[in-house]
């Protein structure tokens, strides 16, 4: 008997022990990051770091960047730690913070805004009142109400009233910013002081500040206002090695890994985004949508394969790439009053991970 289960025995031992290098090979910054030693850089360290670190100078005007393997930083630039305005990324945060109230009932995603009393300033049309909370956290709710805070593409937004709830992405600001409305009517809290009890303290964030914090809008085209965030570059990194870590930080689950998978689950793929709005066509990155967050999707290199970002204009970014542990997150100061061309986003984004040497 023991010589026919030893070879079992020592493929189970190999096995946990490889499982626990895994584990131990993630780390996570205390109050202070840590950097990657001179062996743990070595993937980073190539001819394409210094020609991105080149283009980012020339080419780009983000104010600060960094870029974490295995939660150690591998590359920065610019100045990580001012607090500025971080524009649609705001979305994705809420859409960590729902989670826990999704799950213990308090948010249900099947009720509909007509169950939930949203109106506005136009009158809400029968068909819309059908969306649910579901539709609207998913960019699908069919509503095409003017936004009182600009930033969607309702541009490109059929007629109103043309499609059922559910039935058709578009990227509206007011579905995020009623997004932002109904968690606050449902859960009876401040979206800010939810930011800050369920991520910056849990993940020890160096330089949030709850005063910078406050809702804008126009109250006259929409009553439901924005609620824009300001986060430092290296906060935004610590909510990226969270979401790396399907939700954990150290010892605590921050947000449940179930909640992570249907936050990035595609509710609506890429080759219906392209149709609704072809901002993206021909530009290398196919996005699919999830809960507030982009998907990437039909990517011909390994590395981005499973990426997600969370994204915002000027220049405002958190990418996430399980396939070699790698966090993203770059931002343009608005008080600059610079901005970057999508164009721009979407290549920093890609040739961030292209530095890194797969073995």
């Amino acid at each position: 008997m023991k010589s026919t289960f030893q070879p079992l025995q020592k493929l189970c031992f190999a096995i946990v022990c490889l499982f626990a290098i895994q584990l131990c090979a993630q780390t996570f910054p205390d109050r202070i990051w840590h950097r990657a030693s001179d062996a743990e850089v070595q993937p980073w360290q190539n001819e394409k770091s210094k020609a991105f670190r080149e283009y980012l100078i020339d080419s780009t005007k983000i104010t600060g960047l960094m870029i974490v393997h295995k939660g150690k930083v591998v590359f920065d630039y610019g100045d990580v730690e001012e607090l500025s305005y971080i524009a649609s990324i705001r979305k994705s945060v809420l859409s960590m913070m729902y989670g826990q109230y999704v799950e213990d009932g308090t948010i249900k995603l099947d009720k509909t805004i007509k169950e939930l009393g949203i109106d506005d300033v136009e009158g809400i049309l029968p068909i819309e009142q059908k969306a649910t909370v579901q539709d609207i956290i998913s960019a699908r709710s069919g509503v095409y109400h003017p936004e009182g805070y600009p930033g969607g593409m309702q541009e490109y937004a059929p007629k109103r009233g043309s499609v059922e709830p559910g039935s058709y992405w578009l990227y509206s600001n007011w579905d995020f910013n009623v997004a932002g409305y109904i968690f606050e009517q449902e859960t009876g809290k401040n979206i800010y002081d939810e930011v800050e009890r369920q991520l910056a303290n849990p993940l020890h964030m160096q330089d949030w500040d709850r005063s910078l914090q406050q809702k804008q809008g126009n109250p006259a085209i929409s009553k439901y206002l924005a609620y824009p965030m300001w986060f430092s570059t290296r906060d935004m990194a610590r909510l990226g090695l969270m979401m790396l870590n399907k939700g954990k930080w150290k010892d605590t689950q921050v947000i449940s890994e179930s909640w992570v998978n249907e936050m990035l689950k595609s509710r609506t793929s890429h080759v219906e985004l392209n149709k609704n709005v072809p901002v993206f066509l021909g530009t290398g990155i196919n996005y699919g949508y999830g809960y507030m967050w982009w998907l990437w999707q039909d990517v011909s290199d390994k590395r981005y394969e499973g990426a997600y970002s969370a994204k915002g204009a000027m220049g405002q970014n958190i990418t996430v790439y399980p396939a070699i542990e790698t966090v993203l997150a770059f931002k343009t100061k608005a008080a600059y009053r610079r901005s970057n061309s999508s164009d721009v986003r979407l290549k920093v984004a890609q040739k961030a991970a292209e530095i890194f040497e797969m073995q």
